[in-house]
């Protein structure tokens, strides 16, 4: 797997520069290198698995090992904690996807995937989505395009902005677990900012992407409501993100004490560096094309989704006094 070794090359050099500017940090050195190597020169088709290998699974993995020192309180209360702020920002960001969307003249499933890509989980909430409404793939490509420029940005100005408005590990963590779109770029945000922001994060993320699952049985019972011809089922196992169960075993192994305590800043540094070759391929799989082939208009939702999701989550939060 080529595009793996190029991932985990990528990785090593994101974490010397890291280690010497941990303001910035390993995984924003990862996903940012990875990119701009995509921008010199795209991967050929012979990298393509091994990029997408360390872009989804292994990101996937490398949080199942988080989980390995955190407990089953510490990610109950986190996400109990965060539910009233990733509601509220929910319900504000599918309403304004669906009142600007029409305002900007895009087309409903358009509007419906930049909705649930911000407000949940980026691409995954997008690919899953768009199985069950049958998006066009063109809508697809857009959305995609779109939620992936915010998400990058993200990943360059939150912590920033973190360290300006002095917000706490835990506040960072809240805020960027429900305000920034995908997992990888949740992930080197908020470990940017701190392990203990990071940790903050993941749970909060997490328990986040659990909603791709009633928004997901709420459109399949629309389109039932209004069928059409050439019905098909749901592929239920491809939308559970079944990973998120591994993560609560480890927690779960780990709350029972049967994971030893000398294992864990080991197995903690593995999940760190598994997280920035894991990054290092989420830049590198980075498709500037189809962000160039979106067009104004969805970007300008796209845009507008993500200054409200990112002013309403961290307004919801200092509101009850969770930041």
């Amino acid at each position: 797997m080529y595009g793996f070794v190029l991932a985990l090359a990528v990785a090593i050099v994101a974490t010397v520069l890291g280690n010497r500017v941990p303001i910035v940090g390993a995984p924003v050195f990862a996903i940012v290198l990875g990119a701009l190597v995509a921008a010199v020169r795209p991967p050929g088709e012979r990298l393509r698995p091994g990029i997408a290998f360390a872009g989804r699974q292994l990101l996937q993995w490398s949080i199942v090992l988080l989980g390995a020192h955190l407990s089953l309180a510490e990610i109950v209360l986190g996400g109990a904690r965060s539910l009233p702020v990733m509601l509220g920002s929910l319900v504000i960001v599918l309403t304004l996807a669906y009142v600007v969307g029409r305002v900007l003249g895009l087309d409903r499933d358009l509007r419906r995937l930049l909705g649930v890509g911000t407000a949940i989980c980026g691409g995954s909430a997008i690919a899953a989505v768009a199985s069950v409404i049958e998006a066009d793939q063109a809508d697809v490509a857009y959305a995609l395009g779109a939620v992936f420029l915010f998400n990058v940005v993200a990943v360059l100005v939150f912590p920033a902005l973190g360290h300006v408005m002095h917000l706490s590990q835990h506040a960072f963590g809240l805020w960027a677990g429900t305000a920034i779109n995908d997992t990888s770029s949740v992930v080197a945000a908020s470990f940017a900012y701190g392990r203990a922001a990071g940790n903050a994060a993941v749970i909060v993320k997490l328990t986040r992407t659990t909603l791709i699952v009633p928004i997901v049985v709420f459109y399949g019972w629309r389109r039932l409501q209004w069928a059409r011809g050439g019905e098909r089922g749901i592929d239920w196992r491809a939308i559970v993100p079944w990973f998120i169960l591994w993560f609560l075993l480890a927690a779960a192994l780990n709350s029972f004490g049967l994971i030893p305590a000398a294992l864990q800043s080991p197995l903690q540094e593995l999940a760190l560096f598994a997280i920035a070759v894991a990054l290092a391929g989420v830049g590198l799989g980075t498709d500037f094309e189809k962000i160039r082939d979106a067009g104004f208009r969805p970007l300008a939702l796209g845009a507008i989704l993500w200054i409200a999701i990112a002013c309403s989550s961290l307004a919801i939060a200092r509101a009850a006094h969770l930041g």
